[in-house]
């Protein structure tokens, strides 16, 4: 048997994790000369599966632009600011995802509502699910971008097809009519059909007002108040103890 052969005609055939794998056991044989046929081909069809996974998770984090590296086990919970264990413990089960229900983050400045989505959405990607983030700025910015080179409706598309959408930063200017518009297009097309995650320092009593038109904001906050799941963090900024946001 030509092994040359074989390792290139899975390389042209993108099985890479089952090359890499059969590569392994070529070069150490003795580690697998007493397992049989079937062991050996459940190794390379197991490789194959890590690396196609591995690759879709490098992907979905490239494409979710978090702003932050930020992983579920460094969310400090020592801090008196109404963060418990058992509710991000149930968060990170991801049913709410699942569900299309949203996940509204409020809290004073540094008291990790950023760190905290960034987390929740690497692990969402980990596990296999589309995220993609902005900064509430940033967001409205890109559709303005897009009205004007014509690729608003493929944006919105993006946006509608992504299984958690993360809005940092939200409610600190009061949208203009374009602006309120464009999140009534977003949020009416995720509504029951993808998960919304928004951290704002507002409060979000006080969200109707930053949105500005009164009909608008009734269409929108219906849409992402119900059945949302709610922290509200308080205390002094971490970044002051920590270094961090």
């Amino acid at each position: 048997m030509n092994n040359n052969n074989t390792l290139q005609q899975l390389h042209s055939l993108r099985l890479t994790g089952m090359a890499e794998a059969l590569s392994q056991q070529i070069d150490q044989p003795n580690t697998y000369e007493e397992l049989g046929f079937r062991e050996r081909l459940s190794l390379l069809v197991n490789s194959e599966a890590t690396c196609r996974d591995n690759r879709k998770i490098t992907r979905l984090l490239r494409q979710a632009k978090l702003r932050l590296n930020a992983q579920p086990a460094d969310i400090d919970y020592r801090a008196q600011r109404g963060l418990h264990k058992d509710s991000i413990a149930q968060l990170l089960q991801l049913d709410w995802i699942r569900q299309h229900r949203n996940l509204l983050i409020e809290g004073p400045t540094g008291t990790g509502k950023t760190f905290l989505a960034c987390a929740l959405g690497q692990y969402s990607c980990e596990q296999g699910i589309s995220v993609r983030y902005y900064r509430a700025s940033r967001l409205f910015e890109s559709l303005t971008i897009a009205h004007g080179d014509g690729s608003f409706g493929k944006l919105l598309t993006q946006l509608a097809k992504t299984e958690l959408l993360i809005i940092d930063d939200w409610g600190l200017q009061i949208l203009t009519q374009p602006q309120r518009n464009d999140l009534l297009e977003i949020i009416e097309d995720r509504h029951g059909r993808g998960a919304t995650l928004i951290t704002s320092q507002l409060p979000i009593p006080h969200w109707h007002e930053a949105i500005g038109d009164p009909t608008l904001a009734d269409a929108i906050l219906d849409r992402l108040l119900h059945n949302a799941h709610k922290i509200k963090l308080k205390g002094e900024s971490m970044r002051k103890k920590t270094g961090q946001c």
